[in-house]
């Protein structure tokens, strides 16, 4: 048995791209600024006429309008005095291939997908200075940042983060060829504690759906997003009298401004029905104001433009984004002026509170107990020190 494993494994170390390579030179090049396919290909010592055969060869997988610049390509040489090239693999994607076998006059394309492998990863830290900053200190990818934000959206003002807040997470990056990382594929489970109180975020599927719930078995998702925006800060809170920056008088203001850059996208925090779009020059500028039920209107203000298909009339999604920040209508910088409206009231919307969007099926529930039960049990193994992911590998910037 051990000299067959030996075997296997180095079978797999001379495989490359799904070819035999063991007494085969390889050589990696990239595709420069104004290179063509048949340029390529003579480069390499083919005739016109086999390079058009070539190109006809690979045309269904691998046409040569998708050939850019940057692009990587491998060349498969022999061994002898005078080497001859055996196979060119194209790299179409970080683990997409086209291997084109030259071997013969009868010239073959075949694709390649090199299998993504998920390997398990855990980060914890506590906040000192910023989030990002936290992840990478912990040896984590700091792009956690955003999963973390979209999966506690309401439970955790992400705009107001305080020092001492902390955070687990159980994480699985996705490899190719085992070495080369793509990026975050998913959070398997996380804690984040934010001012003192600690939100559990568990995947668990349903209807089909990967939904995560908190520990008690409600989806984390609510009914409306706490923030309309994923990273800016607070710049002036709602109020029933400040002194409104340009016109330098007391009056209500009835929001809160989030200062953020010129482009930032604007999610809606919740289903519903755009019912108006405008332009007020010496108000509220660009403006987009939406329906979520009988009870709430929210209105999203100062905008630099809106989003495709953002009419009145439309329906949105939570999250959906809705349009950009921006500085127009009476504005000193680029933010956004939310407002949320109850029965018609104004209210402030860092205190709105906001039901869960769904529990766990009650037929689901001792299912989920035992997810629940086998996630916390590894966080806190791996908080305890007990059990250890060892990644001294770069993560990449996917996510």
């Amino acid at each position: 048995m051990a000299q067959y494993d030996e075997y296997f494994e180095e079978c797999i170390r001379h495989y490359h791209f799904g070819i035999w390579a063991d007494s085969l030179a390889i050589t990696e090049y990239q595709v420069a600024r104004g290179d063509q396919m048949s340029r390529i290909f003579a480069n390499l010592g083919f005739t016109p006429a086999q390079s058009h055969r070539i190109v006809n060869a690979a045309y269904e997988l691998f046409p040569p309008r998708r050939l850019r610049a940057g692009m990587n390509y491998y060349v498969f040489r022999t061994l002898d005095t005078i080497p001859e090239v055996t196979h060119i693999v194209f790299a179409r994607g970080r683990n997409d291939f086209v291997v084109l076998d030259v071997q013969s006059d009868e010239f073959q394309a075949s694709e390649y997908i090199m299998e993504e492998v998920l390997k398990r990863r855990y980060v914890e830290g506590v906040i000192q200075s910023s989030l990002w900053n936290a992840l990478a200190g912990g040896g984590g990818n700091p792009l956690l940042s955003l999963h973390l934000s979209r999966i506690f959206a309401w439970q955790v003002d992400f705009t107001n983060l305080q020092r001492g807040d902390s955070f687990q997470i159980i994480y699985e990056v996705a490899y190719i060829n085992d070495t080369i990382p793509l990026g975050i594929r998913s959070i398997e489970g996380a804690k984040f504690t934010h001012r003192n109180r600690t939100f559990t975020a568990i995947p668990f599927m349903q209807d089909s759906v990967r939904i995560f719930f908190d520990a008690e078995g409600y989806s984390l998702r609510r009914a409306f997003l706490r923030v309309p925006l994923e990273y800016s800060r607070i710049s002036s809170r709602f109020s029933h009298g400040r002194m409104h920056p340009i016109l330098r008088t007391v009056r209500p203001h009835h929001g809160v401004d989030f200062a953020a850059p010129m482009g930032t996208p604007i999610r809606t925090i919740g289903d519903g029905v755009v019912i108006e779009r405008g332009y007020q020059p010496n108000g509220a500028g660009n403006f987009v104001r939406i329906r979520h039920n009988a009870a709430y209107v929210t209105t999203y203000m100062h905008l630099r433009n809106f989003a495709q298909g953002i009419q009145r009339g439309a329906r949105v999604s939570q999250g959906q984004v809705i349009g950009y920040v921006g500085t127009t209508g009476l504005s000193t910088g680029p933010h956004l002026c939310f407002r949320v409206h109850r029965y018609g009231i104004p209210i402030d919307p860092l205190t709105m509170e906001s039901p869960p969007d769904l529990p766990v099926h009650e037929a689901l529930v001792d299912s989920f107990r035992v997810v629940k039960q086998n996630i916390l049990a590894e966080l806190n193994r791996f908080s305890a020190g007990i059990e250890r992911i060892e990644d001294s590998e770069s993560e990449g910037e996917g996510s």
